[in-house]
């Protein structure tokens, strides 16, 4: 931990970290996998709170669109910045209640922006 504040790689292995980084240019991010690189989908639901506070910059209880778009900045000082496109289409993927931000579910305790991630693949091939 930075002084009282809890940062990334407190929670994630930094390598992993890097490696989900390299593998999305402008325009290819993914979320799910992304989140499924650093390692998050085999993480406690408790642990994957802890991340979306990290991701919460302002403490608000909410990620917005303004914060989203720096999300990867949030995993690493040298995350890219994501493209409006990738911002929308992120947000659109992890806003559940359409209120344009992601925000804590109270009920689970899991922020409903990870919800999506932890959930098994229910489509069979």
């Amino acid at each position: 931990m930075t002084g009282n504040k809890m940062v990334m790689t407190d929670l994630l292995k930094p390598e992993e970290i890097k490696k989900a980084l390299d593998a999305f240019a402008a325009e290819t991010f993914d979320p799910k996998k992304f989140f499924e690189m650093v390692g998050m989908k085999a993480m406690s639901a408790e642990n994957v709170k802890k991340v979306f506070q990290v991701l919460d910059v302002d403490g608000s209880g909410f990620i917005e669109e303004e914060e989203l778009k720096f999300v990867l900045k949030g995993f690493s000082k040298d995350g890219r910045d994501l493209t409006d496109a990738e911002t929308k289409a992120f947000l659109t993927a992890a806003d559940k209640d359409g209120d344009g931000k992601i925000g804590i579910d109270g009920k689970r305790k899991v922020s409903k922006c990870f919800q999506f991630i932890l959930q098994k693949d229910t489509k069979r091939r």
